[in-house]
């Protein structure tokens, strides 16, 4: 009985151990899989890049680098982190571009995250407030203070440039937004907006639910 015994314990360990070496094995060949893929990944969009002739711009790092930089933020940020990419054209002063390039990105997401409340408001069968013209004013309050809150939050990896042929240039920033931080701007916009909407004042605390949900501009 007691060798019995043994034996069972023995295959246990065994199991156990077998366990123990093979998750960390596994999990090491899925690493070296997936750093695969991104470094494949990096160097398509570098190509991509080159292609079209953009170069880095406003640092010393190279192309390269800076992708990868960015790529590796994104990477380390899992799900709580996404990247927007701004865009400006046909102009000739750098600072114009970039200010440009911020603006776009910020009221792309805004637009977005206005049309997201306003879909989620319209689709709850307890709601009548969209009757409401006033509501309106709330949208456009909230889209406005969202785009301007946004701005304090934003965080830009690496920016590219490239000459047109008649002398103006166009610009791409990278951006990465973290949710935790646009939430805030979310939440800040929020309150200023109901100060300029009694409508959505009546429902505050509904659309407060509506507006604490997480939100990905990429959906």
């Amino acid at each position: 009985m007691r060798q019995q015994r043994k034996a069972y314990m023995k295959k246990i360990m065994i199991i156990i151990l077998s366990l123990v070496f093979l998750v960390p094995t596994q999990l090491y060949a899925q690493n070296k899989q997936l750093e695969k893929a991104r470094k494949k990944q990096a160097k398509e969009k570098i190509k991509e890049l080159k292609k079209d002739k953009w170069k880095i711009f406003g640092t010393t790092r190279t192309l390269e680098v800076s992708l990868l930089e960015h790529y590796d933020k994104l990477n380390k940020g899992g799900a709580d982190i996404y990247e927007m990419i701004g865009t400006a054209d046909n102009f000739k002063s750098k600072n114009i571009g970039r200010q440009v390039c911020l603006n776009n990105v910020c009221n792309e997401y805004a637009m977005k995250a206005g049309s997201k409340v306003k879909g989620l408001i319209i689709s709850d069968a307890h709601f009548d407030a969209i009757k409401d013209a006033e509501f309106d004013k709330f949208y456009a309050a909230y889209k406005t203070n969202v785009e301007k809150e946004l701005k304090g939050e934003i965080q830009e990896s690496f920016s590219v440039i490239k000459e047109n042929k008649d002398g103006t240039c166009s610009m791409q920033i990278f951006y990465t937004i973290d949710e935790s931080q646009a939430h805030r701007a979310r939440m800040k916009a929020l309150q200023n907006a109901f100060e300029e909407s009694e409508a959505a004042q009546k429902y505050a605390e509904k659309i407060s639910k509506f507006i604490e949900e997480g939100f990905n501009p990429a959906d």
